[in-house]
């Protein structure tokens, strides 16, 4: 495999077990965040922010832990037949179905930049143009003009209301990095059809 295919491939190995790392420690925030309201709704007020905290950490606990786990091949697998094939024969299927996997991937980045634009207060239009013009206007007039540019911005329909773009950035870098791991494992693959290990 060429040299810049390998430097790709433990980069973004590297990169994601980072991140991976770093996420599976947002349990303990997760515990920590549901025995608070555990406390709270039997000894004082019960607390707004519990629940809907509690699920903005999972997401983030599984959408920026997922590159890691498909890094370390611990996602769950259909194994019918696949256990008894070959290396070979294995790295063939993987490098077949994960083009339906970056594919997937593919349309929920796209939907997810989208769904980002309208929490943001774009309703209409290409979110593309959207987020380049509130960039070259952050860069070039400063923060007041870029917020000028952003209308309504989205909240949650709860008693809390918290804005709802932060778990949508989440998402977008959690498929971003699985994106970018699902194409490393493409390139393993490859690697491992030719007889070398990446």
């Amino acid at each position: 495999m060429p040299k810049i295919i390998r430097g790709y491939v433990h980069g973004v190995d590297a990169m994601n077990r980072f991140v991976g790392r770093i996420a599976m420690y947002l349990i303990f925030v997760l515990i920590g965040v549901l025995m608070w309201s555990s406390v709270s709704k039997t000894f004082f007020d019960p607390t707004l922010w519990t629940l809907e905290t509690a699920q903005f950490v999972m997401v983030a606990y599984y959408v920026l832990g997922g590159p890691y786990s498909i890094q370390m091949g611990s996602n769950v697998r259909m194994d019918l037949f696949y256990g008894d094939w070959s290396v070979k024969q294995k790295a063939w299927m993987d490098a077949i179905t994960v083009l339906f996997l970056m594919f997937y991937l593919g349309v929920l980045l796209y939907g997810a930049i989208n769904s980002i634009a309208y929490s943001l207060g774009h309703f209409e239009g290409d979110p593309y143009h959207f987020f380049w013009t509130l960039l070259t206007t952050f860069v070039t007039e400063g923060p007041n003009a870029a917020k000028d540019l952003m209308g309504f911005m989205e909240r949650s329909p709860t008693s809390w209301r918290p804005y709802i773009w932060p778990v949508k950035a989440i998402m977008i870098l959690g498929v971003t990095l699985m994106l970018l791991q699902v194409l490393a494992e493409f390139f393993r693959d490859i690697g491992r059809i030719r007889g070398e290990e990446i």
